[in-house]
Order: C-alpha cells, then sequence, then structure tokens
C-alpha cells in the first residue's frame, strides 16, 4: 500500500512538471511579450542603477577646464567607492535626479585629487537648475587655508606644485572671482581664505553677511537680515557653527575653467568619485551626422590612458 501511494505521488509529481514544461513551450501572446520585455529592462535599469551608484560610472567631458589632464570629448571609467558610495541619484537614460544617500568611504577628498561632484550651483543659488556632474582637482580640503598670489597657488602657506599636464593661458586677462561675494578675489589673486570645516566657528557682521549667506542656506537653513540684525532660523545670532566639511576644486586648464574661485566650495557629500581611465575619446564638437569626420576624429592614443 505504502509503495502504491510512493508511486502515485511520484507520477502526479512527473505530471506537473510535465505540463509546466508544455507550458512554457507554448508561443507567448504579444502581451506577454512585451510583459516579459518590461520585466528584463526594468531588472536592467536597477542593476545599472546599482553599480552606477555604488561602485562604478561613466562620464564624459564636457568642458576644456581639465585640458591637459582630460579632454573635451573623453569618456572615463569613475571610482564612485572610493569616497563613499550612493544609492542610485538618477534614472538611467532619462537623467531623473533622485533623493540619495552616501555611505561612508574609505578616504575624503584629498590635495591633488581629482574629483567628480555635483555642482552646487552659481555663487548666488540655492542650487543648480538641473542635476549636473561637475570635474575638477581637489587643490585644498576642510580647515586648510588657500591663497592664490600671481596665479601661484599657496595652501596652508605652502607652494604647490603645478600637476603634470596642468597650465596657463597667459593671453587672458585677471578675471574678477565672483565667490565669496564682495571680496574684490581675482582668478589671479585669490584670498587668502579658509575652507570651511565641520565645527568652525564663522563671525557673523553686517559687512559680511552678504559673504555667508548663500553658504548658510545651502547647509538648509533660513536666513534673514533686516539692516540691524541677523537671524538664522528665526534667530537673533552674530554666529555660525559649520555642519559639513568642504573642498575647493579648481580645474587644471587654469585661466579657463569655471570652478570654486566663481561658485564657491564643495560640499564633500557632494564628492561622488574620482576619474580612473579612459576607454574612448574623439572630437566632441563634431556632429554625429558627419559620420565620416566623427570616426576620423577618434583620438586612439587616449585609450587606457590613466587619470592622475
Amino acid at each position: 500500500m505504502k509503495n502504491k501511494t510512493m508511486k502515485s505521488f511520484f507520477e502526479k509529481l512527473k505530471s506537473r512538471k510535465e505540463a509546466q514544461k508544455a507550458k512554457e513551450q507554448l508561443p507567448k501572446t504579444f502581451g506577454g511579450e512585451i510583459i516579459s520585455w518590461v520585466k528584463t529592462i526594468v531588472w536592467a535599469i536597477i542593476v545599472v542603477m546599482f553599480i552606477n551608484g555604488a561602485l562604478l560610472a561613466s562620464f564624459t567631458v564636457p568642458t576644456p577646464s581639465m585640458v591637459g589632464t582630460v579632454l573635451p570629448g573623453d569618456f572615463l571609467f569613475v571610482n564612485k567607492f572610493i569616497y563613499g558610495p550612493t544609492t542610485p541619484q538618477l534614472i538611467p537614460f532619462i537623467n531623473v535626479p533622485l533623493p540619495f544617500y552616501k555611505f561612508p568611504g574609505p578616504k575624503d577628498p584629498e590635495k591633488g585629487d581629482v574629483i567628480v561632484f555635483i555642482y552646487p550651483g552659481e555663487y548666488n543659488q540655492l542650487e543648480s537648475d538641473q542635476f549636473t556632474y561637475y570635474l575638477k582637482r581637489c587643490v585644498a580640503t576642510a580647515g586648510d587655508s588657500l591663497h592664490i598670489i600671481n596665479k601661484q597657488v599657496y595652501v596652508n602657506r605652502n607652494l604647490q606644485k603645478l600637476p603634470e599636464y596642468a597650465q596657463y593661458d597667459f593671453t587672458k586677462p585677471d578675471y574678477p572671482a565672483y565667490y565669496p561675494p564682495n571680496k574684490g578675489y581675482t582668478r589671479d589673486n585669490y584670498g587668502p581664505i579658509r575652507i570651511p570645516a565641520e565645527g568652525d566657528t564663522i563671525n557673523l557682521t553686517n559687512k559680511n553677511f552678504r559673504e555667508w549667506d548663500m553658504f548658510i542656506q545651502r547647509e538648509g537653513h533660513k536666513t534673514t537680515f533686516n539692516g540691524k540684525s541677523i537671524l538664522i532660523d528665526g534667530i537673533p545670532t552674530d554666529t555660525y557653527i559649520v555642519e559639513r566639511n568642504y573642498c575647493f576644486g579648481m580645474g587644471d586648464n587654469r585661466d579657463n575653467s569655471s570652478d570654486s574661485r566663481y561658485w564657491g566650495f564643495i560640499p564633500y557629500d557632494n564628492v561622488v568619485g574620482t576619474p580612473m581611465i579612459i576607454y574612448w575619446s574623439w572630437n566632441k564638437e563634431i556632429s554625429f551626422a558627419e559620420v565620416g569626420n566623427k570616426i576620423k576624429s577618434i583620438r586612439f592614443n587616449r585609450f587606457l590612458k590613466i587619470i592622475r
């Protein structure tokens, strides 16, 4: 009796497997095909978002601000783990920004690092009009004193060696620097200025309030100045405690770079990675309509170049 029961069980199991197999072999309806494709695409997007947020991303150099080190039209692999992986920041392909969380990383940005970061916006903007990644060299970090004298960069009073491929353009005049407002700094003669560090105390006065107004707002506070009193979140005060660490970024193409001299400090939280290697390069100015010229512009000599 027991053997018959076991035999019946296995026959039913075999029958179910055969039925399932036959069902899988049936031709799918059009709707079924669409659903299958949608599932595949969704899973692919999830995988891309995870890798792009936590480990490795691709970045295209859009401007000549780092010419010498990288060129417009270079395609880079970016190490996103080194400064702390994040949850997905963008929906792939349509580039819609998402709220994200950044995890602690093996290290913070250091002087000399080439960094990819979320552009914080112009010096008078609370945030950028659109989510954009920038590429610059970190020249000073939280707590450092920065001073530029006749193009020469000094950090903590020590002259900094120009990066290997960095360059100046002596044909361009010394443009005014916009950040901080009202300081009268220029591109070539800037500072001295302290790079804010978490816990720093900033003494606020009627004269320097505009200099720090947007900085404090970017840290998440509401500021008010009625001509006599400074209020932060509705409370009168003459000091502010910095809540984050910051660094200062400059382009290696020093005289042709929109950088921290013009729009301000870079929060460590905004730094998402460092470029590692060039995997593709061509002239970005040539339209895809000019297929032949576009192909001819491929810069094979830049393939696999390591970024330093």
